[in-house]
Formats: C-alpha cells, structure tokens, sequence
C-alpha cells in the first residue's frame, strides 16, 4: 500500500494573503508554530511561500542601498525581497504544492531537491489550500505500526514461482531481512530494491542465496 500525502498532511494550513504585512506574518509564524506561510490569493489559491529565511534578509539589511546595477538574478532578487513589506514581495513563488493523493515519496523528493520543509496541499479540483505537509510528517512513515509494514513487505515480495523458491522476511524497527534462493544476480537487486521502496523500509539486508552459474566469473588477468 503507498501511503499518501492524505494519510499524514496537517489539516491545518497556514496561510496569509498577499497583501499581508511583515508583522502578520511574523504573527502567523508565530501562533502556527511554523517556519514558513504559504500566501494566498483571494480564491485562497497558494501563489508562493514566505520563510523565515525570507524575513531574515530584512535584518541582514540587504535591502537598505539601492538595487545592484551588476551581478547574479539570485542576489537582485534576495535584495528585492528585503526592501518588501508585504508578502507579495517577500515571498518565493510560484509555490510548489501537493494534493492529498499524491504518494509520500514523491512529496519527499520535492522536498529535498527543492531544499524547502513544507508543501502547502490543494484540493486537486479547486486548487484551494486545504492543508500542510511538514517534514515531520513525512518522517511518520517510518513509525508505521510493524504489523501493517510487514503486511506491505510480504506483498512486495515477487511470485514464488519466478524465484524458483519461497523467500521469507523478518522485519525489525523498520529494517527489512530477506532470505531465500533467487533465480540472479539481477533478481535479487529487484527483489531488494523493490522492498527498499515500501514506505516505511528503513533498510534491506540481503541474505539471498544465488544460483552459482548465475554469478559473474571474472576471468584471470594474462
């Protein structure tokens, strides 16, 4: 079963609108116990994101002498932000969203590629915000009960019949032992990673067993 953003987001989504000032969103942050708005606009469609790395420009002071007239779009950019007072100004967008059916991995990635800790979630009809995914929750996957995880192992594992052979699991807080015979090298790799991708797989070891004339023989060097 692939957990969902639905199965882990907070219902409770921050937000402010666009023409919010510094010290509402400072406020927001602060009643939210977050580190990070999603902004608004009047159909309470997202449009970007306020940080607290947004904010902290204004007290670097980048924003206090005039708009560089040389150098990288970034830093003209960072400057901008600092001379904003609104959070049409300081915000980063286009906001990057969720919608509660998108799968928790992917949502992950976004994360870490994208060096951002939370994802506003948007009903997929109206493109509404209607939540917040954190990367806490992200992280609840992997305090999924054992017996649901061992559940979505077992189902994960391939056909007795490709692998010539039962294969048999133990699963402990989340690592993931596999014994058995496969019929390759190949096949064990898929059978492996195949388990590494069931939400909540902290690690795989495997202790397959390979048919002999399957393994690489690498000649002798003359």
């Amino acid at each position: 079963m692939s957990i969902t953003v639905k199965d882990v987001m907070g219902r409770m989504a921050i937000a402010v609108r666009e023409d919010a000032p510094f010290s509402d969103i400072l406020t927001a942050m602060r009643l939210g116990a977050v580190g990070a708005v999603t902004v608004i606009d009047a159909d309470r469609r997202p449009v970007g994101i306020v940080s607290e790395d947004d904010l902290l420009l204004k007290e670097a002071g980048d924003g206090r002498s005039g708009i560089p007239l040389f150098g990288a779009r970034r830093r003209r950019r960072e400057h901008e932000k600092a001379a904003g007072v609104t959070a049409a100004q300081l915000m980063t967008a286009p906001a990057v969203t969720v919608t509660p059916g998108t799968p928790v991995r992917d949502a992950a990635r976004s994360m870490r590629d994208r060096r951002i800790k939370q994802l506003p979630v948007i009903d997929p009809v109206t493109g509404r915000v209607i939540g917040t995914l954190h990367q806490r929750d992200v992280l609840r996957v992997f305090t999924r009960p054992a017996a649901e995880l061992e559940a979505d192992v077992l189902a994960a594992l391939p056909d007795p019949a490709d692998t010539g052979g039962d294969l048999s699991v133990e699963v402990d807080r989340g690592v993931v032992t596999i014994r058995g015979r496969a019929g390759s090298v190949s096949q064990a790799a898929a059978t492996a990673e195949a388990l590494r991708a069931v939400d909540g797989v902290v690690d795989v070891v495997s202790k397959l067993d390979v048919a002999p004339e399957d393994r690489l023989i690498v000649p002798p060097l003359l």
